[in-house]
């Protein structure tokens, strides 16, 4: 089973599509609102260098990307 993590913010198009697509893909993720909680914000800057871009995607563990171009 995959382990998806979608570090987000409140009211960010890009995460609702992001997590749109994952949906209607049948994935199960995890949602972070790294806005609000400083422990996830935390745990995003580790993935993500430092860039405070969202939607942050994670993947087993594994950064995957920050911001959504779309896939979808």
């Amino acid at each position: 089973m995959t382990n998806v993590v979608i570090y987000t913010k409140p009211g960010c198009p890009y995460c609702a599509k992001a997590k749109d697509w994952y949906r209607a893909q049948g994935i199960v993720f995890d949602e972070r609102n790294a806005q609000d909680n400083l422990e996830f914000r935390k745990e995003m800057f580790s993935y993500s260098g430092g860039d405070p871009v969202v939607p942050v995607i994670v993947v087993d563990g594994v950064y995957q990307q920050s911001g959504w171009e779309g896939r979808g």
